[in-house]
């Protein structure tokens, strides 16, 4: 595996956006700030979807540790650009970069 893996950076960047077009499609960035929020409950598994897709992605392609900082950055600037806020983009990032880092082939 060693520090890169076995995918561009490219590759990486389009499957961070996807990851975030998915997630804009069921909590758009307007339910993020506005008064009418799902439930914790849901968000929650929205997100768990997200991460279990991420860590099949790292496993298939055997991401390094730039790939898996470069995932967790692309996510993070995807998140930021359609204005969601500030503490669900650190909420949904550290989530994202926790669970890429410590999962594993099961």
């Amino acid at each position: 595996m060693g520090l890169f893996g076995s995918v561009s950076g490219k590759q990486v960047d389009e499957f961070a956006k996807s990851l975030v077009q998915e997630l804009a499609k069921r909590y758009p960035p307007a339910l993020d700030k506005s008064e009418r929020k799902l439930s914790q409950k849901r968000i929650a598994a929205i997100l768990d979807n997200i991460y279990h897709k991420a860590i099949e992605f790292k496993d298939r392609h055997q991401l390094g540790v730039y790939k898996k900082a470069r995932l967790g950055n692309t996510f993070r600037w995807e998140l930021e650009e359609l204005g969601y806020s500030k503490k669900f983009i650190e909420t949904a990032t550290e989530g994202l970069v926790v669970y890429i880092a410590r999962r594993t082939k099961a």
